[in-house]
């Protein structure tokens, strides 16, 4: 049986400042929580017209001013799918002063400047175009019956010679008509010419393209047929994803709901004030009496497994596996719930038996793989030791939470 989610997007006070927030809520309570102050916006996303201000060949990366919003971390490796604007001749290595497109791909986090792609990425509902990779692509989440029938949908363009992007069929593509794609297909292209093409001829540090707002990328992202509710108390959001919805979800319009209640507003209903503080704790408490202590360093993420307040009366190891069993699902939840990235270390109570070890990891890797952010549970040491990554896309929430207090 499939899970149904939830999505709230409301407007709430978080330390002294008036944010818009976004939750996913499942059964097991809310999964994802992103915030944004009302008067501000990321970056994430938006395309420009970037200039290139100094070639550091001895950390493989460029830095590039695009604009008011300063300078951004460009790796050389991006290099070589590079798009020039029109003054530029040749296709030489990149050098000071060259002004080239590009997408900020990371925001600004823990001191280091935004990171910057030029592999320009147009997302839709069904299709990513991306105009690095020029291959054609399905998601690994489609099913052989489906991936056979979309390839065979998009066969001609998949053939055409010498395209200038390439084609990423995404999961939710699984449910849409033929029609659907196609019409999808043809907006992506238009904003790829407006931005990626005509683009190069604009003047240095334009805004080519400026990314949807987060709550409705978040929506994007959320496979359609594990969303059971939109609720919204914002009159103007609530008209800008009724209109993202007639456009690209139809069948999800009957879904959004507006909510009003004078007395009991939309975040109390969902107690997303206790879920802000439970992102700020180290000390995560789980229902079977263990806990979780969960510290970012500099380097990695640390987890650490607890037997806490548990009083099962079973042996050691099978009290053990319990616990760690429990563990596994709650780390997914606050991976997701915290936006962790980059390395992270889970230290699981010890077990002695091997069997118990691999079933904890594959229960492990069964729920990452809810996540919308890849992420990947690596490998478990004889100490007990999981190694994980998580794709680093936002900065962690607890630290948009932290900025709100700097500003």
């Amino acid at each position: 049986m499939r899970k149904l989610s939830k999505i709230i997007i409301t407007e709430m006070e978080i330390k002294a400042r008036s944010c818009l927030v976004y939750a996913l809520k499942e059964d097991a309570g809310v999964m994802e929580m992103r915030l944004a102050p009302v008067e501000g916006n990321s970056l994430l996303g938006n395309i420009y017209v970037g200039q290139v201000e100094k070639v550091a060949d001895h950390i493989r990366a460029a830095f590039v001013r695009f604009g008011a919003e300063g300078n951004g971390y460009f790796p050389l490796e991006e290099a070589a799918h590079v798009i020039y604007t029109a003054g530029r001749r040749g296709n030489g290595p990149l050098h000071a002063g060259d002004e080239i497109l590009v997408q900020v791909s990371r925001d600004a986090m823990k001191g280091k400047l935004p990171a910057l792609s030029s592999n320009l990425s147009f997302t839709g509902k069904y299709l990513v175009l991306t105009t690095g990779n020029k291959k054609f692509g399905l998601s690994s989440k489609l099913s052989g019956e489906d991936r056979s029938r979309l390839s065979k949908w998009l066969a001609d363009e998949a053939a055409m010679p010498d395209k200038e992007y390439g084609i990423i069929v995404r999961t939710d593509a699984a449910d849409a008509s033929k029609e659907e794609i196609v019409r999808e297909l043809e907006y992506l292209k238009k904003i790829y010419t407006k931005t990626a093409v005509l683009g190069r001829n604009r003047t240095c540090y334009s805004l080519l393209h400026e990314a949807e707002p987060f709550y409705l990328s978040a929506i994007r992202d959320t496979y359609s047929n594990e969303i059971d509710e939109i609720i919204t108390d914002i009159p103007e959001v609530y008209g800008k994803i009724q209109e993202y919805l007639e456009e690209y979800c139809p069948v999800l319009t009957e879904r959004l709901r507006m909510y009003q209640d004078d007395l009991l507003p939309l975040y109390k209903l969902y107690s997303l004030e206790s879920v802000l503080d439970e992102i700020q704790r180290e000390k995560v408490w789980m229902k079977n009496g263990g806990f979780l202590m969960i510290q970012q360093t500099e380097a990695f993420v640390s987890i650490d497994v607890n037997s806490g307040k548990y009083t099962g009366r079973k042996k050691a190891e099978e009290t053990y596996r319990k616990i760690n069993l429990e563990a596994a699902q709650e780390i997914a939840r606050q991976v997701r719930l915290r936006n962790l990235s980059g390395i992270i270390l889970v230290d699981f109570i010890n077990m002695e038996n091997p069997d118990h070890r691999e079933e904890l990891f594959h229960v492990l890797q069964k729920y990452l793989r809810r996540d919308s952010v890849k992420c990947r549970a690596v490998d478990i040491t004889p100490l007990n030791i999981l190694e994980m990554t998580r794709k680093k896309v936002r900065r962690p929430v607890v630290e948009d939470i932290r900025e709100l207090e700097r500003v």
